[in-house]
């Protein structure tokens, strides 16, 4: 989420405190479901373990450690059995992207896989989660758990359901590179999409998923932009640990608080997308070197991803009715 442009240590200060702001967002006020016991987390528990671990490096685009993440997670698609798109499994790009010094060209490398429809084939929902983060500053490995190994694990677990269950619409699964350098691997795509933009039914975003303790909340933005999607997702019911919030996308969400162009969504937003970014609230280890395995709840985690899940399902039943 969000780019680093200056001193890690002061962005994370700022945005800490913006964080902290009261917001009147509405919550579901919908009954509590408890997680199944039948549910079994271990991968999804796996795929965070090892995207944040240090020898991923941060997974900056472009390191050692991003071109490790990447193999990792092709071998999850292939294991699943997630064909790769008409235009490959790999979406090669070569892009100017900020650094804290300044900007230099990054070369950086989308994933993509695809599960057809039932109902609905030649329409496409597009399920995004950045896997780079902003690797190795000043000695100290940045390991993304949250921001956004958590994404990526949830958009997995996601092509597990799906291949199991089949999707009404047919699926583009993509892990996008270069996020944290200016949305690099995003704009690549809606430049270069495999299949006609016209196709798209809608992007959904996945950005830190894993760690809403502070207040209970998976945020859904873009409802403000898109409301029709709003009755949609009010009917998915709130877990034990997390509910769906809305907002952080109109007018008066300000700075920090406004999330419209925070992650990847943007670049679908830009292109005249329907979009909707779930992502949870900034915490103290956002964007420092301490976001963690450790620090994930799995019980908030799990409820998260069952969220997302819910809401996509709920939005795949919905479009082209």
């Amino acid at each position: 989420m969000r780019p680093v442009l200056a001193s890690l240590s002061v962005i994370a200060a700022a945005l800490t405190l913006a964080a902290c702001e009261t917001t009147t967002a509405p919550v579901v006020e919908t009954p509590a479901v408890a997680a199944s016991p039948s549910v079994d987390y271990a991968q999804l528990m796996e795929d965070l373990r090892i995207l944040s671990a240090d020898d991923m490096q941060g997974r900056d685009t472009g390191s050692e450690g991003g071109a490790k993440a990447r193999e990792y997670i092709v071998g999850r698609l292939e294991a699943l059995g997630v064909q790769p798109s008409p235009m490959g499994r790999l979406q090669p790009w070569e892009m100017q992207g900020r650094t804290r010094e300044g900007t230099k060209t990054y070369s950086g490398t989308n994933i993509i896989g695809v599960i057809p429809g039932t109902r609905v084939a030649d329409k496409y929902i597009v399920v995004t989660a950045h896997y780079d983060h902003v690797g190795v500053n000043d000695g100290q490995i940045y390991n993304g758990a949250d921001d956004n190994a958590s994404g990526v694990a949830t958009m997995l677990e996601l092509a597990k359901r799906l291949k199991a269950n089949p999707p009404e619409h047919s699926v583009l699964i993509v892990a996008l590179d270069g996020e944290e350098r200016g949305l690099l691997g995003a704009k690549h795509f809606v430049e270069a999409p495999p299949v006609p933009l016209h196709a798209i039914a809608m992007n959904l975003n996945f950005d830190m998923t894993a760690r809403a303790d502070s207040d209970g909340k998976l945020w859904v933005t873009g409802t403000y932009q898109h409301p029709y999607f709003r009755p949609v997702l009010d009917q998915v019911p709130a877990r034990r640990t997390v509910a769906l919030a809305f907002g952080k996308d109109t007018p008066e969400d300000k700075g920090a608080d406004n999330w419209v162009e925070a992650s990847d969504h943007a670049a679908f937003h830009r292109a005249g997308l329907p979009f909707l970014y779930f992502g949870v609230n900034y915490h103290t280890d956002y964007h420092r070197p301490s976001d963690d395995f450790e620090k994930v709840n799995p019980a908030v985690f799990q409820d998260a991803t069952e969220l997302a899940i819910s809401g996509f399902r709920a939005l795949d039943q919905w479009l082209d009715q």
